[in-house]
């Protein structure tokens, strides 16, 4: 099953190229209901942009889960809003152009080109360019908050200027599987934090509202740094835009962006364990991270 998380993306601006706006993918669907769009809206928006994707089972169940209502679900099965093969093509290509040299996406793509694909802050368009040392610090500065003293306020970016390691967390308080990781996770960080300060844990939240993630964040006594609700649409927001599929997700990445391991999310709470002991496995060689990318 195809669960696209996110939280986090504007539409206006990563999706729209210079030379016009980009079609709907079934992903972009699923982001805009988890944001708070109605089906009625996605209607609209498909009415202009039409879909550039295909709706197979997994994705259907994917777009109900985040939900889609009963009209919008047959509207795309109909195909009224449906593109060519050709167009499609070249949607994603223009996705690909609009995200340029240092896009944030991280694409999920077929084994041959997982290496290009496994750095958080490059698109695979992205020439075959040495990424900047601090390439996830320079997407997450001006970005981060965190839940302090009974409410949430910003974040000192220089904590995380010379970090090696970064936790991906994309969670929300509305999924189940979410909500129970999360404990384990904060047990783990109050555990190991102290004696590794080369890593930090990063919260991209999928919930609905401000409130919602908020209320997530206290109750989940999260002790790591988050992106700001209305923040999700900025520079960090697309690190996730084509890599999580289901939540909650970790992704462990170094400085660089270069991706060492990924869960497959949802209900597979081993593959979020896996994650996790890889993780160990680095702190158990002191620091060496050459292991190899979970694909």
């Amino acid at each position: 099953m195809r669960l696209l998380l996110i939280l986090a993306f504007s539409f206006a601006s990563a999706l729209s190229a210079v030379s016009g706006v980009v079609p709907l993918s079934a992903n972009d669907i699923s982001l805009m209901l988890r944001s708070g769009y109605s089906s009625e809206a996605v209607l609209r928006e498909l009415s202009t942009r039409h879909f550039a994707d295909t709706l197979d089972p997994g994705m259907e169940k994917q777009l109900i889960h985040a939900g889609a209502k009963a009209e919008l679900i047959q509207a795309l099965r109909s195909g009224a809003y449906q593109l060519s093969a050709s167009e499609i093509a070249a949607a994603k290509d223009k996705r690909l152009a609009q995200q340029g040299p240092t896009g944030g996406a991280l694409e999920q793509s077929k084994p041959a080109e997982s290496a290009k694909a496994n750095a958080v802050g490059q698109s695979n368009a992205a020439p075959a360019t040495a990424p900047p040392a601090d390439a996830v610090y320079q997407r997450l500065k001006d970005d981060l908050v965190y839940w302090h003293e009974g409410g949430v306020t910003h974040f000192d970016d220089e904590a995380l200027e010379h970090k090696k390691l970064y936790l991906l967390f994309f969670s929300g308080s509305w999924s189940p599987a979410a909500r129970k990781f999360t404990p384990q996770l904060v047990d783990y960080y109050n555990r190991v934090a102290p004696d590794h300060p080369e890593f930090e844990v990063i919260f991209f939240s999928a919930d609905r509202s401000q409130y919602a993630m908020e209320t997530y964040m206290a109750q989940s006594s999260m002790p790591w740094p988050a992106i700001a609700y209305d923040k999700r649409s900025g520079k960090a927001g697309d690190i996730q835009n084509n890599l999580v599929r289901e939540i909650p997700c970790l992704i462990l990445a170094e400085a660089t962006g270069k991706v060492l391991s990924r869960s497959g999310g949802g209900e597979n709470s081993s593959s979020l364990e896996k994650v996790l002991a890889d993780l160990d496995q680095i702190f158990a060689r002191g620091g060496e991270s050459a292991i190899a990318p979970t694909r």
